[in-house]
């Protein structure tokens, strides 16, 4: 008679556990009470080495965006010393305060490894305040333990980054699950990035797609 009552303080843990997990996976909307903002082709700017055509590094066909990179490749300027890319900065939305958001889906054929895929630009205490990078087939952020996404290779995912300026924070979104709510960087002035990046312990062949590219802001 007595093995029910020990059984349900067994379980009970357990119980809330599980909807205490499930709750906090759950998915939402993170565009809610956001105003979209107007974009074109005069805010996307294709950065590239700056000695090859913008066609060898980058493709726009069907409204997805193929960007790819070499860890041999040049700095998009010649008078940098950056690691290699092929990124589009959304410009002419730069911000300095305020709430702002990015949204796009992003895809990663398999290989893809050491690049950062999205960036918010800018802050006080580093050149970005956020780096979503991908190592062996996972979304991170930055190069921490903190592991957004596991298997991302070969299918689209939903990438929601939210920059609260004023609060320092940075909440990201895969998904429509929020995966990182912590600090940002400090202030400066910022801007959305996408597409690859060379980083630490890079693949041969660095490649990234993005398609419904927005950006909102409150």
């Amino acid at each position: 008679m007595a093995v029910l009552p020990i059984l349900h303080l067994t379980l009970l843990p357990l119980i809330i556990y599980q909807a205490t997990f499930f709750a906090s996976a759950a998915v939402v909307d993170p565009t809610l009470g956001f105003t979209l903002v107007s974009l074109d082709n005069s805010n996307l700017v294709i950065q590239k080495p700056y000695n090859v055509p913008v066609n060898q590094r980058y493709n726009f066909t069907n409204g997805v965006h193929q960007f790819w990179i070499y860890p041999t490749d040049k700095s998009f300027k010649i008078d940098s010393n950056t690691q290699p890319r092929t990124e589009i900065r959304i410009s002419k939305h730069e911000y300095t305060s305020g709430i702002w958001q990015f949204e796009g889906y992003g895809y990663v054929p398999s290989g893809t490894s050491g690049v950062c895929i999205m960036q918010v630009f800018g802050g006080s205490s580093s050149a970005t305040t956020s780096q979503l990078r991908v190592y062996d087939g996972s979304l991170t952020y930055y190069k921490s333990p903190h592991v957004l996404s596991q298997n991302i290779y070969n299918r689209w995912f939903r990438v929601n980054a939210i920059h609260d300026v004023d609060a320092n924070n940075v909440k990201i979104y895969i998904d429509g699950v929020l995966k990182r709510d912590g600090v940002g960087c400090g202030a400066g002035t910022h801007y959305f990035k996408f597409g690859v990046y060379a980083q630490n312990d890079s693949s041969n062949c660095m490649e990234s797609r993005w398609k419904d590219i927005k950006v909102f802001k409150k």
